[in-house]
Parts: C-alpha cells; structure tokens; sequence
C-alpha cells in the first residue's frame, strides 16, 4: 500500500510541476522552479499522508471492531460458565454451612472458618472482622479442635480436597444450561 502511495505521489508530483513548467508564461528561472517544486513536494506529501492515515485509521477500526466482537464473546463465555458453575458453587455452600453446623461451631468461628476457607490469613480476617488478631488466632484454634484436623492445611484440604481432580482423572461435564 506504501508503494503505491508512493508511485501515486511522485506521479502527481511530476504531473504538477509539468502543468505548471508548459502553463507559465514568464521566462524559465531555475529558482523559482525549485520553490514551486518544494510547495508542489509539499501538497503531494501532505495528500499522500492523508490517504496513508485515512487507510490506517481504517485497518484500526477493523481491529477494534474485532477486538470488541471477541471482547463481547469472552464475556458471554464467562457468564455461561459461571452460570454453569454457580449450581455446583450453591450446593457447596450449603454442604460446607451443615458440615460446620455438625462440629457446633459459634457464628464468629463459622466466619473465621469461612474467611480461612477463601485464602485470608489470619491478620486479614482479623481486619475484616473488626477484632484483633490473637482472638481470630483463638478462634482458628477452636475450628481446628471441634472438626478434629491437626490445623489449617488439613481444614482446608477437608473441603476442597475433592473439588481438584486427580492428574490422571478427566472432570466430569458441567451440566448444560
């Protein structure tokens, strides 16, 4: 596209400063043909740039226009997933709620397992929760009691241990919506 534009400039460049050489009635002066020269070089880069812009602009328009079709798909992907998703999410929810039920845990140690269960460290919750971070500690260490499990790791790994599966193991189809 460049060479062309290219070849279309020097052209008309040419095709310019022969109408104005065989158009000029006053005698041939090499200085003023080198000005009208440099104004005529000029006019052609100038319109020459235009048209090389005006076909960027529009390969970028293309692109964004693209961009935005894939942007929009990925969305719609990720909305189908997590619809897909969400019913499992729900009956995990429910399921982790009546497992802490059983080890009678208070409403304060429920949070604390809870916020241990999504990744916060105990200075986090702590935060969150407005208390201090030897009480979230105490907290943590009665969960660890009434469930049984020597600590976090294996609190944690008693709920979602079974949601990774195994290496060599092929997940099971998320039902369709």
């Amino acid at each position: 596209m460049r060479i062309w534009a290219a070849a279309l400039g020097i052209g008309a460049f040419v095709v310019l400063r022969a109408l104005d050489v065989f158009t000029e009635d006053d005698p041939f002066r090499w200085k003023d043909f080198v000005v009208d020269s440099l104004e005529s070089a000029l006019v052609v880069a100038a319109g020459a740039g235009v048209a090389l812009l005006t076909v960027s602009l529009a390969r970028e328009r293309t692109e964004k226009d693209a961009l935005i079709r894939d942007l929009a798909l990925a969305r719609a992907e990720g909305e189908a997933w997590r619809g897909r998703a969400q019913t499992y999410v729900h009956g995990l929810g429910e399921e982790i709620e009546k497992q802490l039920e059983k080890w009678q845990l208070t409403a304060a140690e429920r949070e604390v397992a809870l916020l241990m269960l999504k990744g916060f460290s105990h200075g986090e919750i702590a935060k969150l929760r407005g208390t201090t971070e030897a009480t979230v500690r105490h907290q943590a260490r009665v969960v660890y009691q009434k469930s049984g499990m020597p600590g976090r790791s294996a609190f944690c790994a008693y709920f979602l241990e079974d949601l990774l599966p195994a290496r060599d193991a092929k997940p099971p189809p998320l039902p369709s919506a």
